[in-house]
């Protein structure tokens, strides 16, 4: 879409200067009241024009007329007001754009191909006043006026000058400035203005444009599509630079909106227009050189972008990867700018018009020579004059004319229909209206004809209406409107790409079709040529991307997308890049070493194959395999003196006890079950107990023998085997109560244990009930207890071998180790838990073993003269005698 040159309004400001051209045209238009009497006797009213009408630069007569406007020049002659005589009429003058020119031809052509339709219109003549607004907002005001007023100074009215419209409908403005102007003169007649480029989206608005349609669509739609293109290379630190106008501060502000929901974060946004002082573009392109951002958005005019690019080529910039709106992204004139190489853009589709070629160059000397534009084009284009040569002023005449100019062979946009964009929506503008006016105008019969009535009297409102609802198919091209007025929202990406001659070229790399899902609608159909003339795609971002494993911290006071990335915490993961927060593993899960995913944690319990579970398992094998060997060597001398002196009966019990001893350790080393939970802890208290309780009983023996020694005792009557046994039996009965209450009450039972270490589970077995556990240890504590104390009182008696002295000692030994494992057992970790446990059930066991049975067996094997009968009375009467 192209822009005016003049200073930039928002529509407030806008909608001032329309109405202050309102009222200078009121002011224009005097009613002179020519109170002539008819036959009838009625009076008529006859209106005039004061001001001089300004003829359109095109026309034709028809049975419909629709008006046409265009931004053929970019500059208005300027009129100094007396104040002494009637203004100057407006006039546009500066360049011609032939662009612009161009749509209005194929506006004509439209016509033309209308009225040679037998379809569309049939026996009906569409006419046209096809006008140049200067692109100017005064100008437009004027010709806004003029297509509802007509072009006849007088005329005669009903009543209070109030007659319907020249026009049926507009075709125009292409810029939306001085659309919105127009429309706030034409809008309140209920005249219908289709434009062809005006894309701001405030144009949607139908409170405040309600006669207003367009076959492009909204820069509302192409914010969106830049947005989605943008993020879709990863590009989430951007420029943006706007024209000083409707368009560009509309289309930036729904753009802005729109990268905010894609995420993307500008760096700057900065306005000028064509109209500014030079520092003020020298400002903006100094903003552009010194940025770290590499990608800009350009919402801008193409006037407008050609004085930035300048400014831009004036020194040396880095590289910038130019993203670009449809108004200047296919503007052929600006693909000389160097820079620009790898530019992508939205741009309206191409599009092809069949034999509108031939007839843009169907321009014969006549028909050039009865047009002031066409001439004014012929002149510029060939650098000739039509007709006869004015003088320079220097003694040399112009070059005129002479007939052998070839349009064929011209190189200008005028000529060039090879990027038919914005020609399209005017070729479809017209249609639109035709197929409005054909709907009011027109029938079809039952034999497939179309009969049309160029006699009715058809009201611009009629034509309103009619336009919400068309839909039609030209070209193979869709024409309809929304609610807003807008068309399906469709564009192509284009890509300024080099060529291997060296010239620059537009090339379509892919679609955007707003129809479609979100995720559907960005198509990248070729190879993009990037910046550089690279085909890697650039990159533009305020920090690098946060790899898996770490999560976003924003930087304090800087926009979101400009962070650290800080690693995530201690059980938690990050699985994506860029992610603004870490997730919480699950209870059984732990991160792995980068951080970026949830692996199981490894299982830890005290195994058979681990070093110190091997150990263990040794020492409590070992210490089985010594109870036993001892055992055999028990039974092997058990009629020797030492062994029957020492109760051989209790002994070998003892020794089978010490064996379940050292086994019951086994059960606390593997994965725990509940069989082997329960049978742990019952297991060691009961074979504890048992063991202990073999030591008490023969504490009380070394008791009992010495006070049977004395004279007139008979207590080891009341102490004899089968009294040792019973002790021995219900010390034991005791404990096995106390287990099979706990077992049935609340049994052990194995756990996961998640807290101890956050990086493993700890497979253990839980009490289950911590009084049955305590209840037990209390127990064996509380038989360790007496049997120390008995054995302390018994340690100077003359025993067989002192043998209340070897117990006393092993007694300390087993309190000591049992003591200390309260402490350890419950300070120490996960296995080591049951590591201390084990230690404690072997260490004690070791302790009774070793101080009871290994000075005897050392007797037994090395010193048997010391095992007789006689050996023993010596040492027991010198122990009395001592």
């Amino acid at each position: 879409m192209r822009l005016s040159p003049a200073p930039a309004l928002d529509p407030s400001l806008a909608g001032s200067l329309v109405l202050l051209h309102l009222a200078v045209v009121a002011g224009r238009l005097a009613l002179l009241s020519s109170a002539s009497v008819s036959a009838s006797g009625l009076e008529s009213v006859r209106c005039r024009l004061q001001g001089t009408p300004r003829p359109p630069a095109f026309s034709q007569d028809g049975d419909f007329v629709i008006g046409g406007v265009f931004s053929i020049h970019y500059y208005m002659h300027t009129v100094d007001h007396s104040y002494t005589s009637l203004p100057e009429p407006l006039q546009c003058t500066g360049s011609m754009d032939s662009r612009e020119l161009r749509f209005s031809r194929a506006m004509i052509f439209a016509v033309e191909e209308i009225n040679n339709s037998s379809y569309l219109l049939p026996g009906i003549m569409l006419g046209y006043q096809v006008h140049d607004s200067c692109n100017l907002v005064p100008m437009a005001v004027k010709v806004a006026f003029q297509l509802a007023n007509g072009l006849d100074p007088m005329f005669d009215t009903g009543e209070q000058c109030s007659g319907s419209a020249t026009v049926t409908a507009i075709v125009g403005e292409s810029a939306s400035t001085p659309t919105i102007s127009m429309l706030r003169i034409i809008g309140p007649f209920g005249i219908p203005q289709v434009s062809h480029s005006s894309t701001c989206a405030c144009l949607s608005d139908k409170k405040q444009y309600p006669t207003f349609f367009r076959t492009i669509p909204s820069d509302q739609f192409q914010a969106a599509a830049l947005a989605h293109l943008i993020r879709h290379f990863g590009w989430t630190w951007i420029g943006a630079v706007r024209s000083d106008s409707d368009y560009g501060n509309y289309g930036m502000a729904a753009f802005l909106q729109a990268a905010q929901e894609e995420g993307i974060c500008v760096e700057y946004s900065e306005a000028f227009s064509l109209t500014n002082p030079l520092s003020r573009v020298q400002r903006v392109a100094d903003v552009i050189r010194s940025s770290t951002a590499r990608v800009v958005v350009a919402f801008v005019s193409s006037w407008d972008m050609r004085i930035l690019l300048r400014e831009m080529e004036r020194l040396p910039s880095p590289p910038l990867q130019w993203i670009g709106s449809e108004s200047w992204v296919t503007e052929p004139e600006m693909l000389h700018f160097g820079l620009c190489a790898g530019t992508i853009g939205i741009g309206i589709q191409r599009s092809v018009i069949p034999g509108l070629r031939d007839f843009l160059l169907d321009l014969s000397p006549q028909k050039v020579s009865n047009s002031p534009l066409l001439t004014e084009f012929w002149e510029a284009a060939f650098g000739c004059r039509l007709g006869i040569g004015t003088s320079t002023g220097v003694g040399v005449e112009e070059k005129v004319c002479d007939g052998s100019e070839d349009i064929q062979q011209l190189q200008a946009p005028y000529t060039d229909t090879s990027q038919l964009r914005v020609t399209n929506m005017v070729y479809k503008a017209v249609y639109a209206i035709a197929h409005a006016i054909h709907s009011i105008v027109c029938e079809e019969r039952e034999n497939s004809t179309v009969n049309c009535d160029k006699n009715l009297n058809v009201k611009p409102t009629q034509v309103l209406e009619r336009l919400r609802r068309v839909n039609f198919s030209r070209n193979g091209y869709q024409v309809s409107f929304d609610a807003n007025g807008d068309p399906v929202a469709t564009y192509e990406l284009v890509n300024w790409q080099i060529q291997e001659s060296g010239k620059m070229e537009f090339v379509t790399v892919g679609r955007y079709d707003g129809s479609l899902p979100l995720d559907q609608r960005l198509d990248i159909e070729r190879e993009i040529i990037w910046v550089k003339n690279s085909t890697q795609v650039p990159v533009s971002v305020c920090s690098e991307s946060c790899p898996p494993g770490t999560r976003k911290a924003v930087q304090k006071g800087k926009p979101v997308c400009c962070y650290d990335c800080i690693q995530c915490a201690e059980g938690e993961i990050s699985d994506n890049t860029d992610s603004s927060d870490c997730l919480i593993c699950p209870e059984e899960y732990w991160p792995n070493a980068e951080r970026d995913r949830c692996i199981l944690k490894p299982v830890e319990f005290l195994s058979f194959h681990e070093v110190l579970g091997i150990i263990l398992t040794v020492c409590s094998v070992g210490g089985a395999l010594l109870a036993i060997a001892t055992a055999a060597v028990f039974y092997r001398h058990r009629n020797s003196a030492i062994v029957r002196a020492n109760n051989s009966e209790l002994s070998f019990l003892l020794l089978f006890s010490l064996a379940l001893c050292f086994l019951c350790s086994l059960t606390f080393i593997g994965r725990p079950s509940e069989w082997s939970c329960m049978l742990r802890h019952t297991a060691f208290g009961i074979t504890f107990v048992l063991c202990i309780s073999c030591v008490l009983g023969k504490t009380i023996v070394v008791l009992m023998a010495f006070r049977a020694t004395l004279p007139a005792s008979n207590v080891m009557k009341w102490f004899g085997p089968q009294q040792q046994r019973l002790t021995v039996v219900s010390f034991t009965f005791v404990q096995a109560m106390i287990c099979t209450l706990w077992l049935v009450l609340s049994p052990p039972f194995p756990i996961k244990n998640l807290t101890t270490y956050k990086e493993k589970i700890i497979l253990e077995c839980d009490v289950g009930s911590a009084i049955g556990f305590w209840a037990v240890l209390g127990y064996i504590g509380l038989l360790s207890l007496l049997c120390f104390v008995l054995a302390f009182l018994a340690r100077k008696l003359p025993d067989n071998f002192n043998e209340a002295k070897f117990i006393t000692f092993s007694m300390l030994i087993f309190c000591a180790v049992w003591i200390t494992f309260i402490p350890a057992y419950v300070s120490s970790p996960g296995k080591l838990t049951v590591a201390v446990e084990i230690f404690a059930i072997i260490t004690s066991s070791f302790g009774l073993f070793f101080l009871l049975f290994v000075p005897k067996c050392f007797i037994i094997l090395f010193r048997p003269e010391k095992n007789t009968k006689k050996h023993l009375m010596e040492k027991t009467s010198n122990d009395i005698r001592y």
